[in-house]
């Protein structure tokens, strides 16, 4: 453990690939209601997630680490900001996939010092970290189906290092979440149809970073301003307040993310939004998508001045943004102003989606 604090990582326990004999029927049966939504990653290689020893035959330990994130002040705090938006706390710095990753293989040399074979995988391979960590003793999954620790919170980032040693296994971790749903009921979206179950299609992270089309238009006013994933159920959890803000200096929070301006962020052609989050987890969305984003929340903002940032992208390139830019000015003009638009718009509009948006408002 003491090298892995070194590593920034604040705890480390072990388990056995044999640990979750039911996670397959777990997954099984999320996949069958539908609630991975469009990830259909998520169905392939059912079995190897669900068994590690099928992912990699020789594994018979599996150390599981988990680094803090906590964030120094209130997550939700700027959701008050209406002409901000919010970026989830930990898309707000580094991309944690590369720092991590770097880290366990500096923790994983030292079983390979001692001729053990290793392999280290950080939320991009078939590998069920949150059943596994909770099997290892670092936490509990809640309600809201994320991991939670005593000690730190819901704000862990996740790593796990599969070796060929014999290691000694620790206790799984029993669940303390009680009669407690805070996390259920902040859910702005309704996402939880039970505890301990979430559906991914009305989850503002899956629609905000992982959904490709227009968003459904009974979710856009749920989402807010936040334009990048949300950090509701997992800031309003009662165990947060044993967690420390995190001290990983190189997944220190960006200034320029913490409640970035709509108007500023709503004018970034492709080249400037690639070099605007280069380096960090909003880069893989695209401008796409991440603009949608910044004008269903301008559309939520009540701030009339933003209207003329809609309207401009009434002809952008990407029929995504145009729709939005639709449902957007039709929040923020005057009905007689709005139809005065379509009426222009509309003549030289073909794509299917943006027609559907201009005709849902007549």
């Amino acid at each position: 453990m003491e090298r892995a604090r070194d590593e920034g990582f604040v705890t480390l326990r072990v388990t056995t690939p044999d640990a979750i004999p039911h996670a397959q029927d777990h997954l099984k049966a999320h996949l069958a209601k539908g609630f991975h939504g469009s990830m259909d990653w998520m169905a392939e290689r059912v079995a190897e997630r669900a068994n590690p020893k099928i992912l990699w035959e020789d594994v018979r330990s599996i150390v599981m680490l988990g680094m803090s994130y906590a964030p120094e002040s209130d997550p939700l705090a700027a959701l008050n900001l209406k002409d901000r938006g919010v970026i989830s706390v930990y898309a707000r710095s580094r991309d944690y996939h590369d720092v991590i990753k770097g880290k366990l293989k500096q923790i994983a040399g030292v079983l390979a010092a001692e001729n053990e074979a290793v392999k280290v995988f950080v939320d991009t391979a078939p590998v069920m970290e949150k059943p596994l960590a909770a099997a290892a003793g670092l936490g509990w999954q809640g309600k809201h189906t994320v991991l939670v620790s005593r000690e730190h919170g819901s704000w862990l980032f996740l790593g796990a290092i599969f070796t060929t040693a014999e290691l000694p296994p620790d206790d799984p971790e029993a669940d303390h979440c009680g009669s407690c749903t805070r996390c259920l009921s902040a859910c702005p979206t309704n996402a939880f149809p039970a505890p301990y179950q979430l559906d991914a299609r009305r989850c503002i992270s899956y629609l905000t970073i992982e959904h490709k089309g227009p968003i459904a238009r009974e979710l856009r006013e749920g989402i807010g301003n936040r334009i990048f994933g949300c950090d509701d159920c997992l800031a309003v959890c009662p165990w947060n307040k044993f967690a420390e803000a995190g001290r990983e200096t190189k997944l220190a929070a960006r200034d320029d993310l913490a409640a970035p301006s709509l108007s500023e962020l709503v004018r970034l052609d492709d080249q400037a939004f690639r070099t605007r989050f280069a380096g960090t987890p909003i880069k893989r969305t695209g401008r796409e998508r991440f603009i949608r984003n910044v004008l269903i929340a301008i559309g939520n903002s009540g701030q009339g001045d933003l209207a003329q940032e809609a309207e401009r992208l009434l002809g952008d390139a990407s029929s995504l943004v145009r729709g939005a830019a639709v449902w957007a000015l039709s929040r923020l003009m005057s009905r007689e102003t709005f139809f005065e638009r379509k009426n222009t718009y509309l003549s030289f509009e073909h794509d299917p989606d943006v027609i559907a948006e201009w005709q849902e408002l007549s």
